[in-house]
């Protein structure tokens, strides 16, 4: 078994778990067609996936560390699998809506080992290369997604979204068992910690369940709730024999804590107004949905490009600097797309897009190999899994303050050309809201000390 055996396989794994979450939202509005699904049903399509994805991370992360990260790894594929193959032939929105449960548990498998793999297989001087190819490989996933996503669905129905990914994800099963023989596990992997599973899912899920439900009585209620269920959660972490984490670890490794928080910024900063952009080049400027995505690729595509080459630089220079560097291009990016209005070229904003995606290329590759650098080999699984779980409930966080803020700023109002205005609006707070973001990840980043 080579090196690059298991990079290719960590990295097909990476690109098929996002290009079947992506390609899915594309057939959405087809499937609720198709099912007579309500708008609250549809609603909860990504939502499900997102919480059950954040409340599997760590117990995952865990349980590879016990059983084996190939295994749990291996499993994860076989569940995403059987669920999409299933979610095909569903005929219900509510079948299906329990298949994205489990797709989002496949993913939390996959994601909070791959990394860890990676990090455990490779030698410390070739991680950020190795580390490089596999965020390339994500971001190739969520680049070619919706284009695939929509030509299954224009030509061959829904179904297709699902049932395609079967075939290719059985052959990467089939690759692994046969060429990879080694496991991961970790030297000190101590007892499952079921009662810190239960509490870090009762946080996840009034936390996901709150964002969604903001600004109203309920999604106030539920994320109080979720802080109470992460404060209990930590006080016994600390108590545990055998903890899902190791809470002390973000008071030993500044560089792990700070490293994180600026994930978590960065990360905040970019989904949901990204999510803004796009209605913004269809409604406000009126491109077609052809354009639009081509315009929207750009930021992907610059990611997927500068990936390896800024984790080949985080082999030779310390993280901050480089990771720093690229908060502060994505800060120049926002800050000129602070400058959009209702007759900005369609290149101003592309232009802006790209230069974005190189920022983030340069700061997510280095910051993750630092986060992953930053801890022993026993606690490498945790640390991954910490990582996916920052850039996650970032993207959380950031989406549902974009929400709130269409919520106060449009309301109920359907979109049109009449509430163009107040979209205009809308994004330029939601901008504010990212260079402020950014800003906080800039100056953690460069806090983080030397690695």
């Amino acid at each position: 078994m080579s090196l690059r055996t298991v990079l290719v396989a960590v990295c097909a794994g990476y690109l098929l778990a996002p290009l079947g979450m992506a390609a899915v939202n594309v057939a959405i509005p087809s499937m609720a067609s198709d099912l007579s699904a309500s708008a609250a049903q549809v609603g909860w399509l990504p939502t499900i996936y997102i919480l059950c994805n954040v409340a599997a991370l760590l117990p995952m992360s865990k349980l590879a560390d016990i059983h084996g990260r190939k295994k749990i790894f291996v499993l994860g594929l076989v569940f995403n699998c059987i669920a999409a193959g299933s979610a095909g032939f569903s005929d219900s929105i509510e079948i299906i809506l329990f298949w994205r449960f489990i797709q989002g548990l496949a993913a939390a498998m996959i994601f909070g080992t791959g990394i860890a793999i990676i990090s455990q297989e490779v030698p410390s001087n070739k991680r950020g290369w190795a580390l490089g190819i596999v965020a390339s490989s994500v971001y190739v996933g969520l680049t070619i997604a919706p284009a695939i996503g929509g030509v299954l669905t224009q030509h061959y129905g829904w179904r297709s979204v699902f049932l395609f990914q079967v075939p290719l994800i059985l052959l990467l099963i089939a690759f692994i068992l046969s060429y990879i023989r080694a496991e991961w596990t970790s030297d000190t992997p101590g007892k499952f910690d079921w009662k810190g599973t239960v509490l870090f899912g009762a946080f996840a899920t009034s936390l996901v369940i709150g964002m969604s439900e903001l600004p109203s009585i309920i999604g106030i209620a539920l994320i109080l709730l979720s802080v109470l269920a992460m404060l209990f959660f930590v006080m016994h972490q600390r108590r545990s024999s055998s903890p899902l984490i190791r809470v002390q670890l973000f008071v030993e490794k500044p560089i792990f804590s700070y490293s994180l928080g600026s994930s978590f910024f960065m990360y905040g900063s970019n989904f949901a107004t990204f999510f803004l952009i796009s209605l913004y080049l269809q409604l406000i400027l009126q491109l077609t949905p052809i354009v639009s995505g081509n315009i929207l690729l750009l930021q992907a595509l610059a990611m997927a490009f500068v990936a390896p080459i800024a984790g080949k630089l985080s082999d030779k220079f310390q993280a901050r600097y480089i990771a720093t560097t690229g908060t502060l291009i994505v800060f120049l990016g926002y800050c000129l797309m602070r400058q959009i209005d209702e007759t900005t070229s369609s290149y101003y904003v592309g232009t802006a897009l790209f230069i974005i995606g190189i920022g983030f290329a340069l700061f997510s590759t280095p910051n993750n190999n630092a986060i992953m650098g930053s801890v022993s080999k026993n606690e490498i699984g945790v640390a991954s899994s910490s990582m996916n779980l920052a850039r996650t409930i970032g993207n959380l966080v950031g989406m549902s303050v974009v929400n709130l803020i269409l919520h106060l700023v449009i309301g109920k109002q359907p979109l049109s050309m009449e509430t163009n205005s107040q979209l205009m609006v809308s994004i330029y707070y939601a901008l504010n809201m990212s260079i402020g973001f950014v800003f906080i990840a800039c100056i953690l980043s460069i806090s983080r000390g030397k690695h």
